[in-house]
């Protein structure tokens, strides 16, 4: 892990809260002048740390009313059933994020839909048969309370 100073915490703290904050504002925010925010700014970019820049949008505003949780459980881990699983999921545009998990399930997929219906044909007419899916268990996200689009950096201010 590299050594980050307090400026560059501090750094990245801010721009998870507005990652457009140009680098003027930035420096003024976290007590620097512009040209070494820059370079360390720079330097959080070239060393992966600050691996981009997204917007964030409003699932219901564009008409994603249904966001579901989905554990995934193979029939075996000793074919090439989780290698083909994992190239399927990344072709599904429903699901935004996946990991691979310890304990009753094998994979967690965060998915979004407009409906019900749409939930229902994603699971049984695409997920469920893919090869090598033994089964699955879905939860419906009632509200999101927070995130997920924030890493938590306190352990570096130890």
């Amino acid at each position: 892990m590299p050594r980050l100073d307090e400026f560059e915490v501090a750094m990245l703290e801010a721009l998870q809260k507005d990652g457009r904050k140009p680098v003027s504002e930035l420096a003024q925010e976290i007590g620097l002048s512009t040209t070494p925010c820059a370079r360390r700014f720079d330097s959080l970019r070239e060393t992966g740390i600050l691996k981009g820049f997204q917007a964030v949008i409003s699932r219901r505003a564009v008409g994603l009313a249904v966001e579901v949780f989905v554990q995934v459980r193979l029939v075996s881990h000793s074919d090439e059933s989780p290698e083909l699983f994992i190239a399927a999921v990344q072709d599904m545009d429903e699901v935004t994020s996946c990991w691979t998990m310890t304990g009753d399930h094998d994979f967690l997929l965060h998915v979004m839909v407009p409906t019900v219906d749409d939930l229902n044909d994603f699971i049984m007419k695409r997920l469920m048969r893919l090869k090598g899916v033994r089964d699955v268990h879905t939860q419906l996200v009632l509200s999101n309370i927070k995130g997920p689009y924030r890493v938590p950096l306190s352990h570096l201010r130890r």
